[in-house]
């Protein structure tokens, strides 16, 4: 497992592809078994790394995980496949804001971290398949520290890309159903929780 975790992170620098800061992957490991977390909903696998690491965290848990680049999926795939985790990882092939889960799904923990400017999309979509203590987490909401700075920022594509971030964690902020609070780990995360109602 080690090995081939090592083999991934490899393959991400060679080639280019985003997976999460290892700084950022250990505070997502420690949320999970410290919250008992055991089915997990993840929006953009890329190539498995999070997926895997997220279901090696206990037995019990189980990962949904949805891909739109076939490139990426096949690779998830394989390394799904190579660490045995067939039966714990599910590995879909589609956009996510396509994709239609079955009515009565439930997951403890929702993880976005797919195309960065339809996370609002993302997360309207799938807040209702949350179970009622779940959260959502969201990560890269510092964007290689961009973030906070889009009006310094020269390219025009990388500017409205931070602007959606931006707007995103507004939106988080000003959200009535949520209370999301904000981690300074990795490429910043965020913890978004249901609002229990007071009685």
């Amino acid at each position: 497992m080690k090995e081939l975790i090592l083999e991934m992170e490899e393959y991400a620098k060679e080639k280019n592809i985003p997976i999460m800061q290892k700084e950022g992957i250990a505070f997502l490991m420690k949320y999970i078994k410290s919250s008992h977390v055991k089915n997990i909903l993840e929006i953009g696998s890329a190539i498995g790394y999070s997926a895997i690491l997220m279901a090696s965290c206990d037995p019990e848990v189980k990962v949904t995980t949805i891909e739109r680049d076939e490139t990426n999926y096949m690779e998830c795939l394989k390394n799904v496949k190579k660490c045995g985790f067939d039966n714990k990882v599910n590995v879909v092939f589609q956009d996510a804001l396509e994709v239609n889960l079955a009515e009565g799904t439930e997951y403890d923990l929702i993880f976005i971290d797919a195309a960065k400017a339809q996370y609002r999309k993302f997360f309207e979509k799938f807040q209702y398949f949350l179970a009622p203590n779940g959260v959502i987490i969201t990560d890269n909401l510092k964007f290689h520290g961009y973030v906070g700075k889009s009006n310094k920022i020269e390219s025009k594509n990388l500017r409205q890309l931070v602007g959606k971030i931006e707007d995103f964690i507004e939106f988080l902020n000003t959200n009535e159903e949520f209370e999301t609070k904000f981690y300074d780990v990795g490429d910043g995360i965020a913890i978004s929780a249901r609002k229990q109602n007071e009685k």
